[in-house]
């Protein structure tokens, strides 16, 4: 279906709804087209008029791609809202949003890989592109999501709140953006962070991660905090990085406030969707190698041991030696050994032996390199790996690298 408006001014609205037939379906996506549809084309982009386009429960990923595509290519404001699950490829490790004929098994091939719309919208001008979500994500995906959010990029407002899978033979219902077309159909229409805040609040579900993203990348405390259960204790602050010197090109407005707010509040995945997302900024804009790049590195390997996500947090803080060393930083530089330090304390954290094993490896070459100030730390870490790789059966040895 398409609609078009008649003013000069003209945005785009894409609206999927998609999730797997039969049991594999977790959430009822396109309930929740007909109420988006009755909203005026233009209150769903915030333009004087419109283009509508719906996508309901596709089943090719590469017509996804194709819509998304064409979408972004049109100059005026783009708004995306989607609808849909969440599953994880458990060969790369990617996160893709379910379609029609999804199955755990064909995830590859018949799902929508999430970082194909990451790479459509990238390359839209920042401030232009706002997405909508209302998602569930199955177990292995919101573990990842967790800990590590949802990752568009530097310049894409995104609203929207991502649900644990719900009960055995229960499918979720899209509560969220059935909120925001009940205000808008009643005539409410504010600013659409305001609006995502009365919505998080209708739309009640346990242990919701709510996201409010805006382009200056200040998020919404209000709204993310509406579902989130209270923190069982006080959270350290963050310890390693530290803030980027005066004139090394940042926004004007400092933003690891707000996302050191977000991981004390508890809301972790909403504060490593943030860190990613200025992450990918600095890439873009200094450089893999660049001082920008490495501190955002660091933030998200710190935001990972907030969470409580020792291997992630292991992983990015290796990143981020190696990125110094790249850098020409001596092994004996304070800021690489404090990376390596604090890599080795993460997997001295970690109690799954499998993930140990897989990390052991390029950790000992790491502390090889940059032995740190501390006696005796590589044959410690050797002298664990050793007991662990005793302990494993001998298919579960022959699996880690």
């Amino acid at each position: 279906m398409v609609i078009n408006g008649e003013d000069t001014e003209s945005g785009t609205a894409l609206l999927i709804a998609a999730a797997p037939a039969g049991k594999g379906c977790l959430i009822d996506a396109t309930s929740v087209l007909p109420a988006l549809a009755a909203v005026p084309p233009g209150i769903l982009t915030g333009t004087t008029a419109a283009t509508l386009v719906e996508l309901a429960d596709p089943t090719d990923p590469q017509t996804v791609l194709t819509r998304v595509r064409a979408a972004a290519t049109t100059p005026g404001p783009l708004t995306l809202y989607i609808a849909g699950q969440l599953h994880l490829d458990h060969k790369q490790h990617l996160i893709h949003l379910a379609l029609a004929r999804s199955t755990p098994t064909t995830l590859r091939y018949t799902a929508l890989p999430w970082h194909w719309l990451a790479g459509e919208l990238n390359l839209r001008r920042p401030g232009t592109t706002t997405v909508v979500t209302d998602l569930v994500a199955a177990p292995d995906a919101w573990q990842k999501l967790s800990s590590e959010g949802l990752v568009l990029g530097y310049g894409i407002r995104v609203y929207g709140r991502i649900i644990p899978p719900p009960p055995r033979r229960q499918i979720a219902e899209p509560a969220y953006l059935k909120a925001l077309a009940t205000a808008w159909r009643s005539g409410i229409n504010p600013p659409l962070a305001q609006l995502h805040e009365q919505a998080a609040a209708r739309s009640a579900s346990p242990d919701a991660l709510f996201l409010a993203i805006g382009s200056t990348a200040v998020a919404s405390p209000a709204a993310s905090t509406a579902q989130d259960p209270p923190h069982p204790a006080p959270v350290p602050a963050v310890q390693a990085p530290a803030p980027l010197p005066a004139g090394t090109g940042t926004a004007e407005e400092d933003p690891l406030p707000a996302i050191l707010a977000a991981a004390h509040a508890g809301r972790h995945g909403e504060a490593a969707s943030l860190a990613a997302m200025w992450e990918g900024w600095a890439l873009r804009t200094y450089g893999a190698e660049s001082v920008q790049a490495t501190h955002w590195l660091e933030v998200r390997a710190d935001l990972a041991r907030l969470a409580g996500d020792a291997a992630r947090s292991c992983e990015l803080w290796m990143a981020a030696a190696d990125a110094r060393l790249a850098r020409q930083q001596p092994p004996d530089d304070p800021a690489v050994e404090g990376a390596v330090d604090r890599a080795h304390h993460q997997w001295q954290e970690l109690h799954d032996p499998q993930r140990c094993l897989e990390l052991g490896p390029p950790l000992v070459a790491l502390r090889l390199h940059v032995p740190g100030r501390r006696p005796g730390a590589v044959e410690a870490l050797q002298h664990r790996l050793a007991q662990l790789d005793g302990t494993l059966p001998s298919e579960a040895r022959h699996a880690a690298p």
